[in-house]
């Protein structure tokens, strides 16, 4: 074997742990720190360039744009309101730096000429049922609860399809099983769903739940559990009636497909007391109207970033009229972000809260950190306080 190239190639072997910028090598909790001096692979600038005292640099080659600016989480924890502008070069390139941010995960997206686009230099992007957008991942000096650790069991994470009735079509669902899944011991199962532009996969992407719980467990927090990442979206969200119809065909869709799809896929706790059912803003809507609606099959509920601002006036009247309600429901979390409780999307959540204290049914409240209706917020509450605090009772 040639000498050199045996030397050249354990200097790369060497080198591979240090593999940063955006490489997609490794599952890295730094992947937008500078460390090769390369840009992202088909990417004509380095976009963003985080650096060590979490200030971001952002980049955008557009010599003919009027205009470019940023949107997105991380305002909100800068206390921005609106986007942020560029300042464009000679050379026809766009630059921003922000920060110091926390260390987390944003969303975001660059605005330019009234078009709303991802950024076009990072290969950390994910997407909705709307446009997709960039990931910003602002690093610690390790990683962090919602990163993959490397000695730290893994779960396994399924993509499972089945026909609806319902929606009269295929449709897919992913499934967590936890680690040392054994498929002859029966679990609680979490029904987890996003919001108005979610998917399934937002969860595991943006809301890092499979990696959430695989921490949580080797901490020693959490029950083991399974989670079905349910697709709550039923009706055409621009629908005009959407509003009237999402919530009867989501409940139809749970018993009716769901729920008897994974009782007879997994081994499962199948009565209330082994089901939870939660979801972020739409999806925590769904766990309102649907969830607390349907006692026979839940006894768990997370509600995040949702509310009503007038249940009495709504099908939760029945919910908040029994007398047996405290007796049924084993856990009722109810939780929000820093920003969200100082602004308009308080007004549905204490209207909630509110109706529950005056017909003295028991639930928990959380407010978490400062950010605002986005993932940042809804990672913490399930990792903080949510899952956590499951199968307790």
């Amino acid at each position: 074997m040639n000498k050199n190239l045996s030397a050249a190639a354990l200097a790369l072997l060497l080198a591979l742990p240090a593999v940063a910028q955006q490489s997609n090598i490794n599952l890295s909790h730094n992947p937008q720190k500078d460390t090769e001096g390369l840009i992202p692979f088909s990417a004509n600038l380095n976009s963003p360039e985080v650096h060590d005292d979490h200030t971001v640099t952002f980049r955008l080659r557009a010599p003919k744009a009027e205009s470019v600016a940023l949107n997105g989480a991380m305002t909100t924890v800068m206390g921005v309101m609106g986007n942020i502008p560029f300042t464009k070069g000679e050379d026809g390139i766009w630059t921003l730096t922000i920060g110091p941010l926390p260390v987390d995960m944003y969303q975001y997206n660059l605005g330019g000429d009234g078009v709303k686009m991802a950024d076009p230099n990072n290969t950390y992007a994910s997407f909705t049922a709307m446009p997709p957008y960039s990931e910003l991942i602002i690093h610690g000096d390790g990683p962090m609860w919602y990163d993959a650790k490397e000695n730290v069991p893994h779960g396994s994470v399924t993509r499972e399809f089945y026909y609806s009735p319902v929606t009269k079509g295929m449709r897919d669902i992913y499934v967590y099983t936890p680690p040392q899944y054994n498929p002859k011991k029966k679990y609680p199962v979490l029904y987890l769903m996003g919001g108005s532009g979610e998917l399934p996969n937002n969860w595991m992407y943006d809301g890092r739940v499979n990696f959430i719980m695989d921490n949580l467990l080797a901490e020693g927090k959490a029950e083991p559990m399974i989670i079905a990442i349910v697709n709550n979206q039923v009706v055409h969200r621009n629908h005009p009636k959407h509003a009237d119809l999402t919530f009867d065909i989501m409940e139809r869709e749970y018993r009716e497909a769901i729920i008897p799809f994974i009782d007879s896929h997994y081994k499962t706790i199948a009565n209330p007391h082994g089901r939870a059912i939660s979801g972020l803003s739409m999806g925590g809507r769904h766990t309102m109207f649907v969830g607390l609606n349907s006692l026979d099959l839940f006894a768990n509920f997370g509600v995040l970033s949702a509310g009503d601002n007038k249940p009495e006036d709504t099908s939760l009247v029945n919910f908040l009229h029994d007398p047996k309600a405290n007796d049924k429901v084993d856990y009722l979390f109810i939780g929000q972000g820093g920003a969200e409780e100082k602004g308009m999307f308080n007004v549905r959540v204490k209207g909630f809260t509110d109706a529950l204290k005056e017909h003295g049914i028991e639930f928990e409240y959380y407010c978490t950190g400062n950010a605002g209706h986005d993932w940042s917020t809804w990672r913490h509450l399930l990792y903080e306080r949510f899952l956590p605090n499951l199968w307790k009772k």
